[in-house]
């Protein structure tokens, strides 16, 4: 009778990577295109997930609220640090800094 959860657990596990994997690659493409848009270097091109908890979507919907964090330069010889949640796969917050001034900033909810 042991046995009988174990499938159900693995299939769980298996389809929370593979959606972290999915909500990690949206939140690097947000990114680069912000970056883009900053004229500013995305470094190591990749995020880094630092808070994940459930939350909400505006139609009550339960999903995961995932923050990464990311660091950019506009020199490449100079890191900033940057921010994106996201719920699910949707941007919910972006946030870039640099030198004390906000290079681009959104927030939803």
């Amino acid at each position: 009778m042991d046995e009988f959860w174990l499938l159900p657990a693995l299939l769980a596990l298996i389809w929370f990577w593979l959606d972290s994997m999915r909500a990690r690659e949206a939140a690097i493409a947000v990114v680069r295109r912000a970056c883009t848009r900053n004229d500013v270097q995305l470094l190591d091109e990749t995020v880094v997930l630092v808070k994940l908890r459930p939350g909400r979507d505006a139609s009550g919907r339960v999903g995961w609220r995932r923050r990464f964090q990311f660091e950019f330069s506009n020199e490449g010889d100079n890191r900033s640090h940057g921010e994106v949640e996201l719920l699910g796969r949707r941007v919910t917050a972006l946030h870039l800094e640099m030198g004390g001034a906000t290079l681009y900033d959104i927030a939803e909810d």
